[in-house]
């Protein structure tokens, strides 16, 4: 049987997939990388890091299979990302990342001397300071001399498959959180590449997620051993390909995600913007639209807590207690460890525990942490009801669902039933979805999911614990504005 190979280019890691045509996963293979924090309120990596990290998954995800089957490759990756080549394919520095906050200045002048109505008429969305074009801003007028070399622009994953097929490529998913998209006619802007100072050769080709981009080169046909006529197919950008790995394709339908960071995900079959633009308009994987709302802090922020102030590795056993206290924790967390984007776009925004007594407990704590990443969530689904979005249930993913208790919380402080899918691994799955598809596997996107996606379990809210959690949400909309000035003076 034909197999395909997903690779999901995460934040502090690279995860592979082999997966054969009927979607039943043969392995599976991780492996990380480093992040440089040179500055507060900067991130970096070094694609040189994410290549060498993704050749060595490759050799250990086929060792004693038969590569001959393996058809295609295609992608899921973390956004916004700002990869630089030189007219020798070199990079020219490190990658600035999705989280960097160095950017503000550039994205205020975006939405304030641009304009946020604007950028919305030209992209369908405002700046944000973890979006690429700022960064493009940024490069000029910080470095220059780094400026003046660019010969191509890239996003994380299309260096990967740049240099696994030697195509130049990104998708309309993924391109989308460049602000320099036009995401409802689905091309480059012109006006944006004109303010941002862009060259138009420095960009990619666009393709939609599923499209092949080309096949394997014969140099890394022989550094993995697979064959030449493998398919590259474009990929998509990390949220867009863990919602085809869910399933989430279907107009209406919705996913959040609980890794890194957290979003909520709405697939559109039509094109759609809030009138505040607090959410992003993008594109979708699937060749549709999506709406989605980014928090910058989620698992990662229950991470931050167990490891470096609990210092703790026992996830399960600190959260033994918490059951007793849903619906009863006065304590209050705000999870802008990085700062926030959705719907706040605030990069002086600030962790912080509200609400301790001389009594308050560990538990307590460790449970507020899931509390305030949820309801952060809740911020950006209660701007997509204000649009008419109607969300029921929603399906879940990353690591942050493999939580029992967080997926109740989920469901109580969301009022929504929460259903978690039979495999939980995201933009890896989609990825190989989306190579499915482009070697003509399945006839659509849409297919594909409904003929490999089944429903593990779900959760049902229950009304004590939604009017509980109903009642601690409107408290907890009140803290971010309460903290807003003081954040700019810490």
């Amino acid at each position: 049987m034909n197999s395909y190979i997903g690779i999901d280019l995460g934040t502090s890691s690279v995860k592979l997939l082999l997966v054969s045509a009927d979607g039943k996963i043969i392995n599976s293979v991780s492996r990380d990388y480093p992040i440089a924090y040179p500055r507060n309120g900067w991130s970096e990596q070094n694609p040189q890091d994410w290549l060498d990290a993704t050749l060595r998954a490759l050799d250990a995800l086929t060792q004693g299979y038969d590569k001959s089957q393996i058809k295609g490759i295609s992608f899921g990756g973390q956004m916004h990302g700002l990869v630089v080549l030189d007219e020798n394919d070199n990079v020219i520095r490190p990658a600035i990342l999705w989280n960097d906050g160095r950017t503000q200045e550039q994205s205020d002048y975006l939405n304030e001397v641009i304009g946020k109505e604007t950028l919305s008429k030209y992209t369908a969305n405002i700046s944000f300071a973890g979006f690429t074009a700022p960064k493009i801003l940024w490069l000029e007028q910080n470095e220059s001399d780094n400026f003046a070399k660019i010969a191509k622009i890239m996003l994380p994953k299309d260096y990967l498959a740049y240099k696994l097929s030697g195509v130049h490529a990104t998708d309309y998913s993924d391109a989308s959180g460049m602000l320099l998209l036009d995401v409802k006619n689905r091309k480059w802007s012109d006006e944006m590449i004109e303010i941002c100072h862009v060259k138009r050769e420095w960009l990619p080709t666009l393709y939609e997620s599923y499209e092949p981009i080309g096949t394997l080169l014969p140099q890394m046909a022989r550094v993995t051993g697979l064959s030449e006529s493998v398919v590259i197919c474009a990929g998509a950008g990390d949220n867009a390909a863990a919602a085809v790995g869910t399933g989430t394709v279907e107009d209406g339908s919705c996913n959040i995600s609980l890794g890194t960071s957290g979003t909520v995900f709405i697939s559109k079959n039509e094109f759609s913007v809030d009138s505040a633009n607090a959410l992003h308009s993008f594109c979708h994987a699937s060749g549709a639209y999506h709406l989605m709302g980014c928090i910058l802090s989620a698992a990662s922020c229950n991470k931050w807590w167990m490891e470096n102030v609990l210092e703790s590795d026992d996830y399960a056993g600190e959260q033994k207690g918490l059951y007793k206290y849903l619906g009863k924790n006065d304590v209050y967390f705000l999870p802008y460890l990085m700062g926030e984007r959705s719907p706040h776009n605030d990069v002086d925004a600030r962790g912080a525990f509200i609400g301790m007594r001389p009594n308050t407990t560990r538990e307590q704590m460790t449970l507020a942490v899931m509390e305030g990443v949820t309801f952060a969530l809740r911020d950006c689904i209660e701007i997509a009801k204000k649009s008419g979005v109607c969300i029921e249930k929603s399906l879940i993913c990353g690591g942050g669902a493999k939580n029992e208790i967080w997926r109740i919380v989920c469901a109580n402080a969301l009022g929504i039933e929460i259903c978690r899918p039979e495999i939980e691994e995201g933009p890896a799955y989609g990825g190989a979805i989306l190579a499915m598809v482009g070697c003509g596997e399945y006839d659509s996107v849409e297919s594909a999911t409904r003929a490999l996606i089944k429903i593990k379990d779900s959760i049902l809210p229950s009304p004590d614990l939604v009017e509980a959690y109903e009642k601690k949400y409107q408290a907890f909309k009140v803290l971010y504005p309460a903290l807003k000035d003081a954040y700019k003076l810490i």
